[in-house]
């Protein structure tokens, strides 16, 4: 199987070329993303908790879903592929932000990313891949921010880093 890659960019989002993606990590270059919100009608988030196999941030809470765009794929296209592939459900996505953020893990990889972030509606239940997803909740957005604070062990870095900014612009956008 050949490895995904990513879209290497600028910092004012325009491509620069392509690179394999645990390459991208291991030298720590700018690439495309994005992060999927996906809230319900009681205005809470679905989190996701990653498999417990995956090769960083094994069992920790995350956003509904992010990875990176595809070479052809807009950002809408590659939120709603994603959504699908890990959480087994399509909704609407509207971008909101982006933003560049810097995160080393553990084990010597570091995400630079030029991060879209999206979000959408849904109010049903996941059918989740468990090749990527170990569990699921929904979450109220103030239980989140709080439990994140006390607990900052139990979340990927880059979510403490992406939610953050995602409520920031709640509050300032009162959406």
């Amino acid at each position: 199987m050949k490895e995904e890659q990513v879209i290497l960019v600028n910092a004012n989002d325009e491509p620069i070329g392509l690179m394999n993606k645990l390459e991208a990590h291991e030298k720590a270059v700018l690439h495309r993303a994005f992060s999927v919100f996906v809230l319900n009608d009681k205005n809470e988030v679905m989190l996701q908790q990653r498999a417990h196999h995956k090769y960083h941030s094994p069992l920790l809470w995350t956003n509904t879903c992010c990875s990176h765009q595809r070479a052809g794929e807009t950002n809408i296209q590659a939120g709603k592929r994603r959504l699908e592939e890990e959480m087994g459900f399509v909704t609407e996505l509207k971008e909101l932000f982006h933003f560049i953020y810097k995160a080393p893990f553990d084990n010597g990889l570091t995400e630079h990313e030029l991060d879209h972030v999206m979000i959408g509606y849904y109010n049903g239940e996941p059918a989740i891949n468990p090749e990527e997803v170990e569990g699921w909740k929904w979450m109220d957005i103030e239980a989140i921010r709080k439990d994140m604070k006390n607990h900052p062990d139990r979340y990927t870095v880059w979510f403490k880093i992406i939610f953050d900014e995602f409520y920031h612009y709640l509050e300032d956008h009162k959406l």
